[in-house]
């Protein structure tokens, strides 16, 4: 890594299967995570949730999502405490080391933003896309763009800014639905925009350029050289913006086949002499293979895959407690040792993934300059879901926005650019789909479907939701006739 200064960023992603988390639990897991290979506290923590709270409750939003998202933030800033305490030997550490800064969700998915310094964080867009039955957001995408700045150490000179894009994502389940993930992929690329995309809609069409067959190095450099403030503008909305560092972190859904296992399947392994030990069965993952083939995730790298299958868990009931007080203190306890094996009717999958763009090759190749991972990992399982939680710490480079987009130039160019090397497109010069112009007003007009779905469902799983509609159904008649007099 070079001498310019690195965000520490931490990227967590987890299926909590609708259920609330139990927060000592989860914030000795995190307090441990934290921990992992590093000494101080990240300065940003991203939490990436699928299936946070039941359909109804999603799809309404709003208030009846905070319940969830209290509990993540609670968790976060009770591991950080410990972590402050104890790592940085502090006799008064803050009790909430992390600010949240924006908390967002589409549908059953979210994303939570957390920094140590709000300072740091200088502005915030949000994006959301939807693609699950009828393009609602039972599964779907939502991420958060941010601009950072802080200075180098000890330093007086003007402090450096960065953009990073952060998506959160819940693809489509079940073995045989690969195709569908990467339509679904596609839907993200197309459809998850940080600003309207209509307005472009008038333009000349961009197919041929996001289409084109040439990945040669010079046409590359043809494309980073255009002057079309039209093409720039429309990239700039997407997720592959050519100034910002790129995340993503959900439940990708990608398995270790497409079809069921049956009777005589054999599983892998967590016993590391075991001859089905668990990373022999990598080659089968259909992420990587479908990534190779460039048919989704594309240009995203991933640190090395060093923990089993996420999903899917069969767990171990809770022992009882013995007595009555050890059962009144159970909710405070954070030792919860869960014990678990594989679900025999689906195949294990790494389905929890945490993947990032890394700095062009152009910047590689020239400064050395590159996403530097500390720790990649599944945390212990934890009783309220059939997923692990997975997280990436990673220390991202503050490159300027200019020099992320800034290809070499001059007499020795071909010598920097490696000759007549053929390399892949990269996603940030030429988009692997083209831009869905009606994805915003698309959204906008499914969104109200929910709601009224979300609304309905409510009312006729709960008492109290049948006695709210009759409240404000009378709360509406008696204003309507106090009116009307």
């Amino acid at each position: 890594m070079g001498s310019i200064p690195t965000l520490d960023v931490f990227i967590l992603t987890f299926n909590a299967a609708k259920c609330q988390i139990n927060i000592p639990v989860f914030s000795r897991h995190l307090y441990n995570a934290f921990g992992q290979h590093a000494s101080v506290l990240p300065e940003l923590v991203v939490i990436s949730l699928q299936e946070m709270a039941p359909m109804a409750q999603a799809f309404i939003g709003s208030y009846m999502l905070n319940p969830y998202f209290q509990r993540y933030e609670s968790a976060v800033n009770v591991a950080a405490a410990k972590f402050t305490a104890e790592q940085e030997r502090e006799h008064h550490p803050k009790d909430r080391p992390y600010t949240l800064v924006a908390m967002r969700n589409v549908g059953m998915t979210g994303i939570m933003f957390f920094t140590r310094d709000p300072v740091v964080v200088q502005s915030l867009q949000a994006a959301e896309v939807g693609f699950g039955a009828g393009d609602m957001a039972n599964k779907g995408a939502v991420g958060l763009r941010v601009v950072c700045e802080k200075k180098e150490a000890g330093s007086d000179s003007t402090p450096r800014r960065s953009e990073l894009t952060f998506v959160a994502a819940h693809l489509a389940a079940m073995e045989w639905n690969l195709a569908r993930r990467n339509k679904n992929w596609e839907n993200i690329v197309s459809g998850l925009v940080f600003e309207d995309p209509k307005g472009f809609a008038g333009r000349p069409s961009l197919q041929p350029t996001l289409q084109g067959s040439d990945e040669s190095e010079e046409a590359q450099q043809a494309l980073l050289g255009r002057d079309d403030s039209y093409y720039k503008a429309l990239q700039d909305i997407s997720i592959y913006k050519p100034s910002a560092h790129l995340f993503i972190a959900g439940d990708l859904n990608y398995r270790l086949s497409t079809t069921s296992p049956t009777s005589g399947s054999v599983f892998p392994d967590v016993d590391a002499e075991s001859p089905n030990y668990f990373d022999h069965f990598l080659s089968r993952d259909q992420l990587i293979a479908e990534k190779a083939a460039s048919r989704t995730l594309h240009g995203l790298s991933e640190a090395d895959i060093k923990f089993p299958p996420t999903y899917k868990l069969t767990l171990s009931p809770k022992a009882e407690p013995e007595t009555e007080l050890a059962r009144i203190g159970d909710e405070q306890d954070d030792i919860d040792e869960v014990e678990w094996s594989w679900a025999l009717h689906r195949w294990p999958g790494w389905c929890d993934r945490v993947l990032f763009l890394d700095t062009p090759w152009w910047v590689q190749e020239t400064t050395g300059e590159k996403m530097s991972v500390t720790a990649y990992d599944a945390i212990p399982a934890v009783r309220s879901s059939d997923h692990r939680p997975v997280f990436l710490r990673v220390k991202v480079p503050m490159l300027e926005p200019d020099g992320l987009m800034r290809i070499p130039t001059g007499p020795d160019n071909e010598n920097e650019l490696g000759g007549n090397q053929q390399r892949p497109v990269d996603p940030r010069i030429k988009l692997p789909f083209p831009i869905d112009f009606q994805s915003w007003e698309h959204r906008a007009q499914v969104k109200k479907w929910e709601s009224t779905i979300g609304w309905s469902m409510l009312i006729s799983q709960s008492k109290q939701g049948i006695m709210l509609f009759v409240t404000v159904l009378l709360v509406s008649l008696g204003t309507w006739w106090y009116r009307s007099r």
